[in-house]
């Protein structure tokens, strides 16, 4: 089905321009009307433009009329715009059809529309790493020389299931975890593994979104303040001891604590150092699991990575778990 799709640069420079060419060549050729932002290239200091110049593309993209708006990358940028955005224009477009869609950067325009007009946005893909993810992969990446990669096929699916209206969830096996180590606290021991619990979580309001971005809006006007929903958090390049700083910060805010669930999606592109003896991202699990009274559920398909599932942010949502299977479903929404 063909959709009018506008692209937008609200974050960081494009400097892959070779993905952008490839990702709007991909888009058309899944049949959709690709329009693109006057100032998508526009390049100032580490930005996509000067702070105007951004702010005038968001604009832009919420009077399109477009079906879906849907950014460039990622990055830095968005936090300095907040103030600044007219929310009552992009929850006017939401209300016409415009779906905004991104992750990353893009965590603290959906954090910041929840909470100024409690509109639905969809964290996926975002142009340049989603849909412009190169055809070729590099003999040193163990595929092979010339194997055809390109967009993955589970992500792209999801896509056009947002944008056609037929999505109803997704669902996902958790990691089969090892037995607690010897050095696990007693607490930890005694705590039952939330993530082989059977249960199901109604009618809770999903949010979130990536870690660091989140953690930046703590305190201010732009991080909304839900009670019982369902969490979830990816992020990438931040060790394990970061992301457990990060998870701190949102546990002493009482964040964490007023979540029917957390649910942690992928965190890549870190690496463990010999100073670390043993701390890795599990350990942070099993502590985040020991401070709260609430599931932790691992290994949701989204994040930095090529496979991943378009989640609506801000919609309520029905969360099943039966051992390591999990689903969230939210067919009701459309």
């Amino acid at each position: 089905m063909k959709k009018h799709i506008y692209i937008y640069s609200p974050s960081g420079a494009v400097r892959d321009k070779a993905a952008f060419k490839r990702g709007v060549a991909r888009l058309k050729t899944l049949g959709h009307e690709v329009e693109v932002d006057a100032a998508a290239l526009a390049s100032h200091l580490r930005f996509a433009g000067d702070d105007d110049t951004r702010l005038a593309a968001i604009h832009r993209a919420a009077a399109s009329g477009a079906d879906v708006a849907l950014i460039t990358r990622g990055g830095y940028g968005l936090t300095r715009l907040l103030p600044r955005i007219n929310y009552k224009a992009l929850g006017k477009a939401i209300d016409k059809g415009t779906q905004f869609v991104g992750m990353s950067d893009f965590t603290a325009l959906q954090m910041a529309v929840l909470a100024k007009t409690g509109k639905v946005t969809w964290a996926g893909p975002a142009l340049c790493e989603g849909f412009g993810a190169n055809d070729k992969a590099d003999e040193a990446d163990g595929h092979g020389p010339g194997k055809s990669l390109g967009p993955d096929d589970i992500m792209e699916a999801c896509f056009d299931d947002m944008i056609t209206g037929q999505g109803e969830g997704a669902g996902w096996r958790q990691l089969r975890e090892a037995a607690p180590a010897a050095t696990t606290s007693v607490a930890e021991k005694a705590r039952p593994s939330m993530a082989r619990d059977t249960f199901t979580v109604k009618h809770a309001l999903l949010w979130g979104g990536n870690l660091a971005v989140l953690c930046s809006l703590v305190g201010t006007p732009f991080l909304p303040q839900i009670k019982g929903g369902i969490l979830f958090l990816e992020d990438v390049a931040e060790h394990p001891y970061s992301i457990e700083r990060m998870l701190t910060q949102l546990l002493h805010a009482g964040i964490l604590g007023a979540q029917k669930a957390i649910v942690l999606g992928q965190f890549t592109e870190y690496k463990l150092v010999p100073h670390d003896k043993g701390f890795k991202l599990q350990t942070v699990v099993n502590w985040l699991r020991s401070q709260v009274k609430i599931p932790v559920l691992t290994n949701l398909p989204f994040g930095h990575v090529p496979t991943k599932v378009l989640l609506p942010v801000g919609a309520h949502v029905e969360l099943a778990v039966e051992r390591r299977d999990a689903f969230l479903l939210w067919g009701h929404h459309h």
